[in-house]
């Protein structure tokens, strides 16, 4: 486990390079090293900087790691903000499960999820970074929820379905797709698997 602090003494100024590149590197790190796998040779390496320049830019590497889940958020995952945004629910289910199978099946991305890998894993001292990732996670079933219920109220989901048992559903596929295509599954197989779940659907 990387312990070292920085030096307050030899603290860089974050100049001379792309923060935002940087923080793109960082996230992909920690995707494909998962918090505690990634170290601080790992992530400055990647980053194109020194350490102090990471300290001064980015703070310690939990805040950098907090920083890359909602660049994650915001980058990567912006496929789910844009298909709760639909107007019915089979929209927005199909959208979901078409989104992930593209997302996680792209070449240029790392296997899996980064909110699945990150911090599945972990002791004592990553405990911080992983309760930041289940609060990320449960933001993400919040809004998910949120949509179901606003599709109850239109009658857009059967009375008999609790709203948000079928958001934690939605979120279990999605999920199983996300740990499918950590063991390796490809494409055109987590295709498959996203059509014959929205079957089952009914959509």
């Amino acid at each position: 486990m990387d312990t070292e602090a920085p030096n307050p003494g030899k603290i860089g100024r974050p100049r001379g390079f792309d923060e935002d590149a940087a923080l793109e590197a960082a996230m992909r790190v920690f995707w494909a090293k998962s918090y505690e796998g990634a170290t601080m040779s790992d992530l400055t390496q990647a980053m194109g900087i020194n350490r102090s320049s990471m300290y001064a830019a980015f703070g310690d590497k939990e805040t950098l790691f907090r920083r890359a889940i909602e660049r994650y958020r915001t980058g990567p995952m912006t496929y789910i903000r844009e298909a709760l945004a639909l107007p019915t629910l089979p929209e927005v289910v199909t959208a979901l499960l078409h989104g992930t199978v593209e997302f996680l099946g792209s070449s240029g991305n790392p296997c899996g999820c980064l909110s699945l890998q990150a911090t599945l894993a972990s002791g004592t001292d990553a405990e911080p970074a992983r309760d930041a990732m289940i609060e990320w996670r449960k933001q993400g079933e919040a809004a998910l929820k949120n949509r179901v219920q606003r599709a109850r109220r239109d009658g857009d989901l059967d009375k008999k379905i609790n709203p948000s048992d079928f958001a934690h559903y939605l979120s279990m596929l999605m999920s199983g797709l996300g740990i499918q295509a950590a063991n390796g599954a490809t494409k055109t197989e987590l295709k498959r698997y996203g059509e014959m779940a929205l079957r089952f659907l009914g959509y």
